[in-house]
């Protein structure tokens, strides 16, 4: 989607500057902001998309304003009123609403390693036959949806060459919002920083993208 989540190559937000021997989590606060989104996706309600999602459509100035894991607990919030696992009004008082059963929950903390372990993966072994090549030229479409998407605003409408065919992989866009996986072929694609940013782009390198098949159009 359209949102301020989305800076990439933007200017005015200064330069990054690394953090020396940064640790995992700067407050214990951020540990435990980690370990309720790992125990509430084991009830399977939404998958990684949808989260993603959920933290895009922070409101902009909340979301400049947060920190990485404040915005995490804002998507957690909002995506577990919306699939009715908590109320909001149990959200603001800690409390769960009277009456309301008390659920089991779905993972035990011995499971937690085995399930980290696995992961995620997105590859798939079918889906829709790729349309381009490695090697070949193709054009990111201009598209401004209102749904979640991989391709970032300041590639749409840029041509670049794909340099790797990654295989099948599910669809963002539609995982996002619970209409099926869609799976489909994943190419990484390499711009170069003239094309993406003009003449004047402050270096003279190349941006490599991964882009799903939906996202191209042969230049």
């Amino acid at each position: 989607m359209n949102g301020v989540h989305d800076m990439g190559g933007m200017h005015g937000f200064g330069p990054v500057r690394p953090e020396a021997n940064e640790p995992v989590f700067h407050h214990r606060w951020e540990a435990r902001m980690l370990a309720l989104t790992l125990a509430t996706a084991a009830w399977r309600k939404w998958n990684i998309d949808a989260g993603r999602f959920a933290r895009e459509r922070t409101p902009p100035a909340d979301y400049l304003r947060y920190s990485y894991f404040e915005r995490w607990y804002a998507g957690l919030c909002r995506l577990m009123d919306e699939v009715g696992l908590v109320s909001a009004a149990e959200i603001a008082s800690g409390r769960p609403a009277p009456g309301s059963a008390k659920a089991t929950p779905p993972v035990r903390a011995a499971d937690v390693k085995a399930i980290l372990d696995k992961g995620g993966p997105s590859a798939r072994d079918h889906g829709r036959p790729g349309r381009f090549r490695v090697g070949q030229r193709v054009r990111a479409r201009n598209i401004n949806p209102e749904h979640h998407t991989r391709l970032p605003r300041y590639a749409r409408g840029k041509s670049g060459v794909i340099v790797r065919d990654h295989g099948i992989h599910v669809l963002p866009d539609s995982s996002a919002s619970f209409k099926g996986e869609d799976p489909q072929p994943l190419y990484n694609v390499r711009f170069e920083a003239a094309e993406l940013w003009g003449d004047d782009a402050p270096f003279r390198g190349a941006v490599h993208i991964d882009l799903w098949d939906c996202y191209l159009d042969a230049a």
